[in-house]
């Protein structure tokens, strides 16, 4: 009998391959060719899944937007109500929660990675442009979330604009990402933590404060 391939299994071990080439060498050059020879798999079996690069590299954006999306979701869930947390532990956690989506080792500096390069090859293809407009939507969203979660902790200062605040959280945010891929021996991992909890800690309330 022919073995049985699992194909959401094979499909999860393609797009493995894919970013390992992105990560690499670049978005450019993850063509079916070089994802099937990381894969270990001849290009038809790679064409019996995704008939096109185009296909394979949609897949991949939203496989991995999924996957952030799922881990950032189990992480609030672990966290709970900020509320419950002394003032300091609020801000560890939550700027815990936001380093999901800076790369802080090697598996969320491929993601990084793998993340730019699409974002780069969306500004000229519209065939990534929703993918690219979901993720830079799904930032900002978090980021509102966690404030707003923050503030109603009474771990913010009085009278901030959330809306405001989240655009510069997400500012900071993408060019921590940016500077830590492009410039690791600059920008390590532990300076990005630092200076995302560190803005945290500027939005907060003095120590002591209760109004």
């Amino acid at each position: 009998m022919p073995k049985y391939v699992d194909p959401v299994a094979r499909r999860r071990h393609v797009v493995d391959a894919l970013f390992r080439v992105v990560a690499r060498e670049g978005l450019h050059r993850a063509s079916l060719r070089t994802v099937a020879d990381e894969a270990q798999l001849n290009i038809g079996s790679l064409r019996h899944y995704f008939a096109s690069q185009h296909d394979l590299m949609r897949f991949a954006m939203q496989s991995m937007l999924d996957r952030v999306g799922s881990r950032l979701l189990e992480h609030v869930e672990r966290i709970g109500d900020l509320g419950g947390y002394p003032r300091p532990e609020q801000l560890q956690l939550a700027a815990g929660l936001l380093s999901e989506l800076l790369p802080l080792d090697g598996h969320r500096r491929a993601e990084v990675a793998v993340f730019l390069d699409f974002n780069t090859a969306a500004r000229t293809n519209p065939a990534f442009a929703d993918l690219s407009s979901q993720a830079a939507n799904g930032t900002r969203t978090l980021t509102h979330r966690v404030l707003t979660r923050l503030d109603a902790a009474d771990t913010l200062r009085p009278g901030l604009d959330l809306d405001l605040e989240s655009e510069r959280l997400t500012a900071l945010l993408d060019g921590l990402g940016l500077s830590a891929v492009l410039h690791p021996e600059i920008l390590s991992p532990r300076a990005c933590a630092d200076v995302l909890l560190t803005h945290l800690g500027d939005l907060s309330r003095p120590t002591g404060s209760t109004a």
